[in-house]
């Protein structure tokens, strides 16, 4: 093996390999050589180069999604680093540890007018669970540092105490660091300057990183007191609202209690990943109706729980967040052992624990209500489903036609990946096979690393993997397909209509140049050429059955990824969604 000269460069190599972080997502530079040198020549790690920093900062998040174990991105100074922050924000918000690492110039080379400089330290600051800003070695270049630099080295004592003071304190900032992205699963950034030579190497490590122990102390039962089990056992109308979660960590046992207390609502997102005979899927299609019923008022009372109890990741539907905010439960509890987002405006307390330990400690000493809570919304959920079926045989082909063929048709086992905007939010619409594994980024709800996400979560997935995304979304991220590591299995069904669809549902919408200009964005772009150049095979279809051909060999065993692009008329896809909800009333 190789390591860099650089004393810094090899402890965070080696810091990293302490910790077990394997997976390296490495964009091309200079000034991160020694970071590369380290991480690439030592066979511990799995090293992916990817070229455009925004993409690979997502494509690490997608493993790191699918492993639930941090991976690092390490990048070239000045504005590589920026490049990263969207991924960061995504990872902040969803609880993903990401460790950003960045090469740096030496802080008397910053606003000085030299190439490829920013001030990189504490970039991230508002969205960051920690900035290790590292000192710069003085062991390394002394002579260059000596005449650019004086006050970096303390005259009172030798150089090499001076860099062992400076090494003493990039352990200890590396470790803060490390530290916190594994046990908090939050996204940190390591910086670390470096003076040239760069690419000098070495055959064995000239420094050991400093060793430190590991917290090993359990968590304890939460502690839930007789106040909050009197309420539950006392309530007639409880409900679960469940936000992103990552399949199969909820126990079935605890989801087969909720299911059947009859004064219980479990409402469910197809990000939950939860599924139960007697729980909620589809949020929008018991609320919308209720909007547009003429005793609203009286209905929405019926359905305002007394206790709201949440747990998981965050909300897709505004259906169900506009309700609660004007509905207020008088008691909201969340569980999660992290943070507890106040979304609702009526948050009473946060159980800071893992859920089924919660549910460990609550569920035995809670008994079933007699209420007719359950039974009520039942009946309307599932006079609901039968009428989707009958309106989904009277409408056209359009987006939500296109939907309810390809989401029916997805084999079992698949990992699903969504992008956001339309393609989340009709989803919400269907039922899901429960063997389906299914992902957003929904930590910022943006678009900007959809594809990327989903490519990076298909390397270490055990199943296939098909995203389903629009048009607007899967341009933007393009470069997401300019990469080595698609897997022949990778699956993308593309839905274009011609521009930003979901703007014509949104208030505002009109018939103007400006509104297709400026909001709906209209194009007549087609993603044949792309897949031409990446080497994926391509399809195209318009209609129904064009659609159901296609689908009945899209996911055949081939020997190289595929791409199943749907046009859909821009023009009415809005109102038979909006027709949809009428039909429900």
């Amino acid at each position: 093996m190789k390591y860099s000269s650089i004393p810094s460069a090899q402890t965070v190599i080696l810091q990293c390999k302490e910790k077990g972080i394997k997976n390296i997502v490495i964009s091309p530079g200079s000034r991160n050589a020694p970071l590369i040198i380290g991480f690439s020549e030592d066979p511990f790690f799995n090293c992916y180069s990817i070229v455009d920093e925004r993409c690979a900062a997502f494509f690490a998040l997608g493993i790191a999604q699918q492993q639930q174990q941090a991976v690092a991105v390490v990048c070239t100074s000045g504005s590589a680093l920026l490049n990263y922050y969207p991924a960061v924000a995504e990872a902040f918000y969803s609880d993903v540890p990401l460790v950003v690492i960045s090469a740096d110039r030496p802080s008397y080379k910053i606003d000085i007018g030299d190439g490829q400089t920013i001030r990189q330290d504490h970039v991230f600051e508002r969205h960051i669970g920690y900035s290790a800003n590292l000192k710069q070695d003085i062991s390394h270049a002394t002579q260059t540092i000596g005449k650019f630099a004086e006050d970096l080295i303390d005259e009172t004592i030798s150089i090499q105490k001076n860099q062992q003071d400076i090494q003493a304190y990039n352990d200890q900032e590396l470790h803060k660091a490390l530290q916190l992205t594994l046990s908090e699963r939050t996204p940190v950034h390591i910086n670390v300057p470096m003076e040239e030579p760069l690419y000098d190497k070495l055959s064995s490590p000239s420094i050991a990183p400093a060793l430190f122990p590991e917290d090993t102390t359990p968590e304890d039962m939460p502690v839930i007191s007789n106040e909050f089990v009197d309420i539950w056992n006392k309530s007639k109308k409880k409900m679960v609202l469940v936000g992103a979660n990552y399949p199969n960590t909820i126990s079935q046992h605890f989801l087969d209690v909720l299911g059947s207390d009859t004064s219980v609502l479990v409402f469910t997102e197809t990000t939950s990943n939860l599924h139960h005979p007697n729980f909620f899927p589809s949020i929008d299609g018991i609320i919308a109706p209720l909007e547009k019923s003429n005793n609203t008022q009286q209905l929405f009372s019926e359905l305002q729980p007394d206790v709201l109890l949440t747990f998981g990741g965050l909300i897709v539907s505004k259906k169900i967040k506009s309700f609660l905010r004007k509905f207020k439960p008088e008691h909201h509890w969340h569980v999660g052992n992290k943070k507890a987002n106040d979304t609702f405006f009526c948050l009473s307390h946060h159980f800071k624990t893992d859920t089924n330990r919660f549910f460990e400690g609550f569920l035995a000493r809670t008994i079933t209500t007699d209420s007719n809570y359950y039974k009520t919304w039942a009946s309307i959920r599932d006079a609901y489903v039968l009428k989707r079926a009958k309106y989904l045989d009277t409408i056209p082909f359009t987006d939500m036609l296109a939907f309810h063929h390809m989401l029916a048709r997805i084999p079992r086992g698949y990992q699903l990946q969504l992008a956001n905007s339309s393609a989340v939010r009709y989803t919400q619409l269907f039922d899901l096979d429960p063997s389906l594994r299914v992902f957003c980024n929904r930590g910022t709800s943006g678009i900007d690393g959809s594809t990327s996400t989903a490519v990076g979560a298909s390397v270490h997935s055990e199943s296939p993997t098909i995203f389903i995304t629009g048009d607007l979304s899967f341009y933007y991220d393009s470069n997401a397909l300019w990469n080595q590591y698609i897997r022949p299995d990778f699956r993308i069904i593309l839905i274009n209509n011609n521009g930003g669809g979901i703007f014509r549902i949104l208030p505002g919408k009109e018939e103007t140049q400006n509104f297709e200009s400026f909001f709906e964005t209209t194009h007549q772009y087609s993603a044949q050429d792309l897949c031409k150049m990446h080497g994926f095979d391509y399809n195209r279809v318009g209609d129904t059955n064009g659609l159901k051909d296609a689908l009945s060999h899209f996911y055949e065993k081939s020997e190289r990824p595929k791409l199943l692009e749907i046009d859909t008329p821009r023009l009415i896809n809005d109102k038979i969604l909006l027709d949809y909800f009428d039909f429900l009333t």
